[in-house]
């Protein structure tokens, strides 16, 4: 499965980057295939693991603001693997160039 996810730390003021780096260290950290951009992070595995992966995310922004907002999106697929990459290089090719 992919599961992207969004880890918001609420009342902590505007700048969030430093909290929302904690989030992104745990997903590094935990092997799984993954991506950071401006608005997701997203990881591929099995539902477990991908599960761990985005509680831990969240207990380490907790552990450090008042409240967390989570938006978690999730492609539940069955028997595919290195969704993160085929998906991307597929939109390409439609495109007609090759994935950056």
């Amino acid at each position: 499965m992919i599961v992207a996810f969004s880890v918001t730390p609420l009342g902590v003021g505007e700048d969030v980057g430093e909290y929302v780096a904690e989030a992104v260290r745990v997903v590094r950290e935990s092997g799984l295939p993954n991506r950071t951009d401006a608005m997701f992070t997203s990881i591929e595995g099995e539902w477990d693991e991908c599960m761990e992966v985005v509680r831990r995310a969240v207990a380490a922004v907790e552990a450090r603001a008042p409240r967390v907002s989570l938006v978690l999106k999730a492609d539940v697929r069955p028997g595919v693997t290195d969704g993160l990459t085929s998906k991307v290089e597929s939109v390409e090719r439609h495109l007609g160039r090759q994935a950056p």
